[in-house]
Parts: structure tokens; sequence; C-alpha cells
């Protein structure tokens, strides 16, 4: 397995990686209405590009399969960072994570910071993260809880 930067041409397959995870993975933490409002079939790919773009996005491959990514803002906030539901557990995450904080470490961050899911939170207090608080949260007139998450480097 790669960690490598975003490209354009992964768009697609990162779409459907988030809208599968959401869908098979997250449903374990989330109601069928909230992993719907969460993730809709109707993912607007332009606006998706633009948003991976724009920020330090890494993408986890294996073969020809993108098996995860994670975004990084140049404030330190770790936007979208989801792993493949067939590569769960398998170390994926951690990789990402890896690159996050070599990019963070290079623009001098002091501090990474996320809002993690139910499901993720485990992962990122794995990885030293520790929750500032649980929060509320709405998408699409569904409620979910995640949590804020930080983490000093």
């Amino acid at each position: 397995m790669k960690v490598r930067t975003y490209e354009i041409g992964d768009t697609q397959q990162i779409v459907k990686l988030f809208y599968d995870t959401v869908h098979e993975v997250n449903i374990r933490d989330y109601t069928k209405a909230q992993v719907d409002a969460w993730a809709p079939k109707d993912i607007e790919i332009t606006s998706w590009t633009t948003s991976l773009s724009s920020k330090f996005t890494f993408v986890a491959e294996e073969g020809e399969t993108i098996a995860g990514f994670g975004e990084l803002e140049g404030n330190g906030h770790i936007d979208r960072f989801y792993c493949h539901k067939d590569f769960q557990g398998k170390g994926v995450g951690t990789k990402i994570l890896e690159q996050i904080e070599w990019q963070a470490q290079e623009l001098r961050l002091k501090k990474l910071f996320t809002e993690a899911s139910i499901t993720a939170k485990v992962f990122f207090e794995s990885k030293g993260f520790i929750v500032v608080k649980q929060q509320e949260v709405e998408r699409r007139g569904q409620k979910f809880i995640n949590f804020a998450m930080e983490k000093f480097i």
C-alpha cells in the first residue's frame, strides 16, 4: 500500500468510497435516515473535486483500489477522513494520518483537530487525540452526535 497526494482522477472512486463506508460501516453507529443525510445518493462530483483539490488530501492506494483518504486544512483541521469498507482495521488510517502529521509538521502546526464520528472516535483516540467535547450537528435535517477532538504535535 502506498500513500500519495490526491489527483483529480481519484474523485469518482473517493466519492464511492465515502458513500459505501458511511452506508456500510457508519451504519453501525447511526440510523438509516442519518447515513442517508450524511452521504446521499446524489453526491455532487464537481464540488467534491473542488474541495479535495483545495486541501492537502492524501490517498492510500492498494493496487488500483483507493483504500482510504484524508484531508488536512492549512489550520490543522482534519476534514474528511475515510477508509474503504473492505480495508477497515488494516492500517490504512494509520498510514494516512502519518502523512497528515508529516504535512502538519512541514506547515509548523502545533495542533491537529477534527470532528470524529462515533465510529471514528476510537481510532483517533488510539492515535493520541483527546475529546474536547461531544456535540450534536445537523445535516440535511438529521441530527448527529460527533466529537470535537484534538492532538498537539
